[in-house]
């Protein structure tokens, strides 16, 4: 969690927030619900500082809300304190060595990290303090090249001081000062009780079976688990591994669960013959009326080890708001300006409320007794991310580098998104029923990034970082 605040620094920050999926061994399994919570008082919109920026996706532009205005109360150093005292086995001040590391001494920027901050190059221009963080010309505004050392001494310094003195650091220290100063001064919502009073939230994980297979996903409020589930009994009783994996019926099946599902999350009463699945979104429908969700930008972490303990972690900042706290380089959230989040209109959501999210860390437990940790990045495309991974796995039974790697597909408004790899023969077949279609030149970021990991029944362990988000593994 906290190396990813590093080594990612635009998708994860101590400024965000976060889920946990967990599997310790000898316990019941537990998500950790640390994300951020919407502040107790809204200031009235010609108050707020919030305006938009236009982040360069190369194909598509697309429109962000930054500035103080944007940020909610973030969950993050309260999610780092609360599972290490309730799951971690090494010593708090270890586990902060490596990021404090890697902080001073720099981490080379690879080009996934430098795709990442040029499509948000506006929001790391946006602020003086944003600027100086990415080390960005004057002159010109540039932004680093592959390969330069990203340095945040800053952050190091604050994660040292976190690792003595605890979270009231930063949520009742000078960090929470200075936040709650400058919200109060330029334009934000956040006082001090919001971050004095933000509270871990810990949920049983929402259970499903799929083919023999057990699913331990996130529950309600978020939605991106219980989509996953309703799609999985949707495609159940169609018993996809009766047809080769490339061929056009199951990938028919797989759109026209993936059309289903998004109709049941517009109107949840057109899925009543899945009456579980479809309260699960009935409720979940209510809150998106009430708060909306957030989907953006996300960093997957999934941990299996050898005693049998498995971890499925995603992290998100959102864009980042530009705020940067004074002399701690940590960037805050922007979910406050997210879209997704305002389906009524942007200071239309409601006071001191768990956000909900798309992330899904997810557990599968398979029945040949391998046991599989994932989830992905993805905005609206996690679901169909993992969903995908889960039936390459159960349905047609493939390694787990091969169920990773595999071409996917996504629907969403009627637009069936097909990356390159699929047979001709397969997207023609597709085309009747599917006519608007969208055929991708390269594996893209777009459809998600399933880091997963693998643990056999025999304890060995297996992985596969997903190529589309510059994702690896390491077994030591």
């Amino acid at each position: 969690m906290l190396t990813a605040c590093v080594a990612e620094p635009i998708l994860a920050s101590l400024g965000g927030g976060g889920f946990l999926t967990a599997h310790p061994v000898g316990a019941d399994p537990l998500v950790y619900d640390f994300f951020v919570q919407t502040p107790r008082r809204k200031r009235d919109a010609s108050e707020i500082d919030l305006y938009p920026i236009v982040a360069d996706f190369g194909d598509a532009n697309q429109s962000f809300h930054i500035g103080m205005g944007s940020i909610a109360t973030p969950g993050f150093v309260g999610g780092v304190f609360a599972i290490h005292r309730e799951l971690a086995s090494l010593p708090l001040q270890r586990l902060f060595e490596p990021a404090i590391e890697l902080a001073r001494s720099g981490v080379p920027l690879n080009p996934f990290q430098h795709l990442i901050a040029q499509i948000v190059a506006p929001i790391l221009r946006s602020t003086d303090t944003a600027s100086r963080l990415w080390h960005a010309s004057e002159e010109a505004g540039a932004l680093p090249e592959v390969g330069a050392l990203h340095h945040n001494p800053q952050l190091a310094d604050l994660l040292e001081a976190l690792q003595r003195e605890g979270e009231a650091l930063f949520y009742r220290g000078e960090p929470a000062q200075l936040l709650v100063r400058a919200c109060r001064e330029s334009g934000g919502h956040l006082l001090a009780e919001d971050l004095e009073q933000f509270e871990v939230i810990r949920r049983s994980p929402l259970r499903c079976h799929y083919q023999g297979a057990q699913i331990l996903t996130n529950p309600l409020p978020s939605l991106g688990g219980s989509l996953i589930h309703f799609t999985l009994q949707l495609l159940e009783p169609c018993t996809l591994g009766r047809f080769p994996a490339a061929s056009a019926e199951p990938l028919r099946f797989l759109a026209r669960s993936m059309r289903q599902t998004q109709l049941m999350r517009q109107h949840p009463e057109a899925g009543n013959d899945l009456s579980h699945a479809a309260s699960l979104l009935q409720a979940f429908q209510n809150r998106v009326a009430e708060g909306g969700i957030s989907s953006r930008g996300t960093t997957q972490i999934s941990i299996a080890d050898r005693d049998g303990n498995l971890a499925s972690l995603t992290l998100s900042n959102g864009e980042g708001s530009g705020y940067i706290i004074p002399n701690t380089g940590v960037m805050l959230n922007n979910m406050l300006g997210e879209e997704d989040l305002n389906p009524l209109g942007f200071n239309q959501w409601l006071e001191n409320q768990r956000i909900a999210s798309m992330m899904a860390p997810t557990l599968l437990m398979l029945a040949d007794g391998r046991r599989i940790v994932t989830g992905s990045g993805g905005s609206n495309r996690i679901r169909s991310a993992i969903l995908q991974v889960i039936s390459n796995l159960i349905d047609f039974e493939m390694p787990l580098a091969e169920a990773v790697a595999a071409p996917r597909v996504h629907l969403e408004g009627g637009l069936l998104s097909i990356e390159p790899g699929l047979p001709a023969e397969t997207i023609s077949a597709l085309e009747e029923e599917f006519p608007q279609q969208e055929l991708w030149k390269q594996k893209s970021l777009f459809f998600g990034g399933t880091h997963s990991v693998a643990l056999s029944s025999s304890g060995e362990v297996s992985g596969a970082g997903d190529e589309r988000r510059g994702g690896v593994w390491l077994s030591a």
